[in-house]
């Protein structure tokens, strides 16, 4: 009995869906026939080569005992900075962002004036300004020379001369 009814049912579920889509399958098969795929073929691989290490005599520049020398045998110049002398305002900030605004005599005496953020600060040959141990060796009416103290890779410390120019106001521009 059971064999009956489910030869039924295929019949049924066979006859439903043969003819339904015929039409679009006819259409896909038609715009497709004169498509060919176009693959390019694999590219060739190369062996592998492997390139003998011929270093092995030679001394290894990372070393961490080496980088240990350089930095014992560095500082050895004379030129050394007074870390012991009491930081002048002027010194907490880069010297790219002070602006010379004027100078001032008095007394026989030249003074340049150094805006720093909003603040006016009046200075003088000898003082020190900048962030590398810089000393100001002349004060003309157009800039401000300097001497700096920086030190290079070795941990020497050399001489560098700077200069800070006036600014003109922005009412005179």
């Amino acid at each position: 009995m059971n064999r009956p009814v489910v030869i039924a049912l295929v019949l049924v579920l066979a006859g439903c869906g043969s003819e339904e889509y015929q039409d679009l399958k006819d259409e896909l098969r038609n715009l497709t026939k004169d498509l060919r795929g176009n693959i390019k073929p694999l590219p060739v691989v190369k062996p592998y080569e492997p390139v003998p290490y011929s270093a092995a005599d030679q001394p290894d520049p990372f070393n961490s005992s080496k980088i240990e020398v350089a930095v014992k045998t560095g500082g050895g110049g004379k030129l050394k900075p007074d870390q012991g002398r009491p930081k002048e305002p002027l010194e907490s900030f880069p010297l790219e962002s002070l602006r010379m605004v004027g100078t001032l005599e008095q007394q026989k005496q030249t003074f340049a004036l150094i805006r720093a953020d909003a603040s006016l600060y009046r200075v003088k040959v000898g003082a020190y300004m900048g962030q590398n141990f810089g000393v100001i060796t002349e004060i003309n009416d157009n800039e401000i020379k300097l001497r700096e103290l920086v030190q290079d890779a070795g941990g020497d410390w050399t001489e560098r001369v700077s200069s800070l120019q006036l600014q003109q106001s922005e009412a005179k521009r």
